[in-house]
């Protein structure tokens, strides 16, 4: 799927500065992200767990499980978001099949990097 399809029905961008919290550990999830330009850091205790990039998502599993944030999100850059709210999320799903292969890619790569990431411990 091409990025541009992602971002199709997307009404407002937002904008973060460099070190800006797009949310933190524990928020109430409303929306997941798809960055459109620069770099968002995903953070868990003061470790910095992924670097996401222009095309990259994250805030998925807030949409998904209807649970707190389980990492924070700062803005490794100054970057634009495309928030993606439940519903906009649900069609995605059911419209582009191969949007959630890529959802589950993504976190798949994070569950991997993650447990990585305890096994070096």
């Amino acid at each position: 799927m091409k990025n541009q399809e992602l971002f199709q029905g997307i009404e407002q961008y937002q904008s973060f500065a460099t070190g800006e919290a797009i949310f933190r550990e524990g928020d109430q999830g409303r929306n997941m992200y798809i960055v459109a330009e620069g770099q968002v850091d995903i953070v868990l205790g003061g470790r910095i767990l992924e670097t996401v990039n222009p095309g990259g998502i994250l805030g998925e599993l807030a949409l998904i499980d209807d649970k707190p944030r389980s990492a924070s999100a700062i803005a490794k850059t100054d970057c634009l978001l495309a928030p993606v709210n439940r519903e906009h999320f649900l069609t995605l799903v059911q419209r582009t099949p191969l949007f959630a292969l890529q959802v589950m890619r993504a976190i798949t790569e994070r569950l991997r990097r993650t447990n990585s990431l305890l096994a070096a411990r």
